[in-house]
């Protein structure tokens, strides 16, 4: 659907969001068939059709035991994921005594938009970064490292404290959070699969070895399985690249949505476009995993060609500013002299 606005911008990537979601348990069901095709591949003995009916009807049975399985994951995950996040990165809390001028910027961002606050924290790590976290308004919290706060100004953490607000305001932190607890039992269903395989060779049909009265039904049944199991390395595989192409689809747009949020709020987009130049590349945060990272104002963690890079490139997050927000920091000239790029579109932004 096409938007208009900040506002129905939003409200897209939340419908967007959610279909991505609900896509990430249809990676679990594919996932239970394949392991189900494993099973059957490992203990029976059986052409390829005949191992693809036993995986349905053993994927169809367990069905809800699944799904009963991921919810009680989410939900405990959703009790404590703050405190896994705490126990991987550890961070303290900010109270008022202890920082009264950071305390009063992000009070000043909630009550300017009637928002509960969220709890103010500080990793003690020199890389300048900031993310937001939490899934409820008992958790959310946004953390700040020690870097970012010898690196910016005053001007440029507000702003920085906006972006991550608007994070929150947008849904974006507990969505990430819940993409991020299915995609690692993707990845953990994927890994455990491949250390079986790896335990188990290649032994079929319940590892026997005794000689078949007829060896071209043993060839074809010993190639059915083989079959079987390379159909479902092929699920999973392809399960295990959906599941984190959906966690970056995930985040990719919604730093653009955060970046125009901290404009909103602050009515300073320089002063978000000048923290964006500084913190560019020089996020990483020592001991923080990629789902952290995902959730961070940088993320300098790239794949082939950009293409699995959770987040966009620092330039085109400050051009979209600058068209879109009003900042009037130029990017810097091209190498070549004498040419002039066409306009963009004034009709859509990055966010759509």
């Amino acid at each position: 659907m096409t938007a208009f606005g900040l506002y129905t911008h939003i409200q897209s990537n939340k419908r967007r969001s959610v279909f991505l979601l609900t896509a990430l348990f249809g990676l679990v069901y594919g996932l239970t068939f394949a392991g189900a095709l494993l099973a059957s591949a490992f203990t029976t003995e059986n052409d390829l059709s005949g191992h693809l009916m036993q995986a349905l009807r053993f994927a169809g049975a367990s069905l809800p035991f699944v799904t009963i399985g991921v919810l009680a994951w989410i939900a405990i995950a959703w009790k404590f994921n703050q405190a896994f996040i705490s126990l991987a990165l550890p961070s303290h809390g900010l109270t008022r005594d202890e920082s009264p001028k950071l305390y009063n910027m992000l009070e000043n961002l909630c009550i300017s938009r009637g928002v509960p606050m969220p709890k103010l924290a500080i990793v003690e790590d020199e890389a300048p970064n900031a993310f937001a976290s939490g899934v409820n308004e008992k958790q959310f919290t946004i953390t700040l490292t020690r870097g970012l706060l010898n690196t910016l100004d005053d001007a440029e953490v507000e702003a920085v404290m906006a972006h991550e607000l608007t994070h929150i305001r947008n849904g974006d932190v507990r969505m990430m959070v819940i993409a991020m607890i299915i995609a690692g039992v993707v990845s953990f269903f994927c890994e455990l699969t491949f250390r079986m395989i790896g335990r188990n060779g290649m032994r079929f049909g319940g590892g026997s070895n005794s000689k078949s009265s007829s060896s071209s039904s043993s060839g074809d049944k010993k190639g059915g399985a083989m079959a079987a199991i390379a159909v479902a390395l092929l699920i999973i595989a392809a399960a295990w690249a959906l599941s984190l192409m959906i966690r970056l689809m995930l985040s990719r747009s919604r730093e653009f949505l955060a970046d125009a949020g901290s404009v909103e709020l602050t009515k300073n987009p320089d002063a978000m476009i000048s923290a964006l130049r500084k913190v560019a590349g020089k996020g990483e945060i020592e001991g923080a995993t990629s789902g952290v990272m995902e959730m961070c104002l940088d993320n300098p963690r790239s794949g082939f060609a950009d293409l699995f890079s959770s987040h966009p490139s620092i330039d085109d997050r400050v051009e979209a500013l600058r068209k879109f927000a009003g900042g009037m920091e130029e990017l810097a000239p091209p190498p070549s002299e004498g040419l002039i790029a066409p306009p963009a579109s004034p009709n859509k932004g990055p966010w759509a």
